[in-house]
C-alpha cells in the first residue's frame, strides 16, 4: 500500500512545482493536494491497521500536511505561515524517521529491532526533512516558490519513484 501511495503523492508534488513554476492554477493545484492528502491519510490508516505503524506515522503526517496546502490553495489563504507550521513539525518528524531509519533504532531486551537500518529509506527521508523545511521557508518568505518548484519535481523521482517502482519490480532498494 505504502509503495502505490508513494507514487500518488508524486501527482502532487509535480503538480504543486509546476504551479510555482507559473504553470497551473490554485484551485486545480489544491484539488490535486486534497486529494493526495486523503489517499495518504487513508493508506497511513491501512498501514497502521496491517500492523505498520511506524510506516503510517510518516503517512499521517505528510498527509496532513498536504491537506493543509490543499486548504490553503483552495481557500485562497495569503498568509501560509500556518502551512508552514505544519510544515516545519512535519520536517522535525521526518529528521526522525531519517535518523531511525539510518541507525536502524534501538534493540530491544529480547535482541529484536522494530526498525531495521535501511539506508536508502534514510536518504529519502532526509530528502523529505530538506522539502518540508523548504515549504516552511518559503511560507515566510525565506525560500524562492522556483527553487522549491525544481526540488519537489527533482525529489519526486528520487524520493517517490526510485524507491516505489525498485520496490515493485525488482523487490529491493537501490542501497
Amino acid at each position: 500500500m505504502t509503495l502505490a501511495v508513494l507514487i500518488a503523492i508524486s501527482l502532487m508534488w509535480w503538480t504543486v512545482g509546476g504551479f510555482f513554476l507559473g504553470k497551473g492554477d490554485a484551485r486545480s493545484t489544491g484539488a490535486i493536494c486534497g486529494l493526495v492528502g486523503l489517499v495518504t491519510v487513508g493508506g497511513g490508516f491501512v498501514e497502521s491497521i496491517g500492523g505498520n505503524n511506524f510506516g503510517a506515522g510518516l503517512l499521517f503526517a505528510h498527509g496532513l500536511l498536504y491537506l493543509s496546502v490543499s486548504h490553503a490553495l483552495l481557500a485562497g489563504v495569503e498568509d501560509l505561515r500556518s502551512v508552514g507550521n505544519v510544515s516545519l513539525t512535519v520536517m522535525v518528524i521526518s529528521a526522525i524517521y531519517c535518523f531511525l531509519w539510518a541507525t536502524g533504532g534501538p534493540v530491544l531486551a529480547d535482541g529484536k529491532q522494530l526498525v531495521a537500518k535501511t539506508p536508502y529509506l534514510a536518504f529519502c527521508a532526509a530528502g523529505y526533512t530538506v522539502l518540508t523545511a523548504e515549504v516552511w521557508l518559503n511560507a515566510y518568505g525565506k525560500f524562492p516558490a522556483k527553487a522549491l518548484a525544481y526540488s519537489l519535481i527533482v525529489w519526486a523521482v528520487v524520493g517517490l519513484w526510485v524507491p516505489s517502482f525498485m520496490l515493485l519490480a525488482a523487490g529491493k532498494l537501490p542501497f
